[in-house]
C-alpha cells in the first residue's frame, strides 16, 4: 500500500464547516491531530475541547488515534431544542379548530 495514512479533524463553527486531514503517524492523540492540523491559526475554538471520534465523545483527550479516525471538536448549542420545539408549535398550531401541518404539504 503506497496510501498515505491519514486522521480527519472535523468542526463545524456558526458561519462555517472544516474537515482538514492530518498526516497519520503511530501513537498520535486526539490533541495532536488538532494542533497539526492548524485550526486553531483559522478559528478560534472552544475552551475546554469537547471532543469525540465518529460521534463518540472521548473522556480523554490524549486518547491514542487509529489511521481513518475523525476527530469531531464540539461547541455549546446556541438555542435550547425545546425553545426551537415550542416556537415552532406556537406559529404552527394544531387543535380541535386547526389542522396540522400535513394538509398544508398536501395543497
Amino acid at each position: 500500500m503506497n496510501e498515505m495514512q491519514q486522521v480527519w479533524v472535523a468542526y463545524a463553527a456558526q458561519d462555517r464547516q472544516f474537515h482538514l486531514a492530518v498526516p497519520f503517524h503511530p501513537g498520535m492523540t486526539a490533541l495532536d491531530a488538532i494542533e497539526q492540523s492548524g485550526i486553531r491559526a483559522q478559528i478560534a475554538l472552544p475552551e475546554p475541547l469537547a471532543l469525540g471520534i465518529f460521534g463518540m465523545r472521548l473522556q480523554d483527550p490524549d486518547q491514542i488515534l487509529q489511521a481513518g479516525d475523525r476527530v469531531e471538536i464540539y461547541r455549546g448549542l446556541t438555542i435550547n431544542p425545546k425553545d426551537i420545539r415550542r416556537k415552532r408549535a406556537a406559529e404552527n398550531p394544531v387543535g380541535l379548530y386547526c389542522r396540522g401541518n400535513r394538509f398544508k404539504q398536501l395543497k
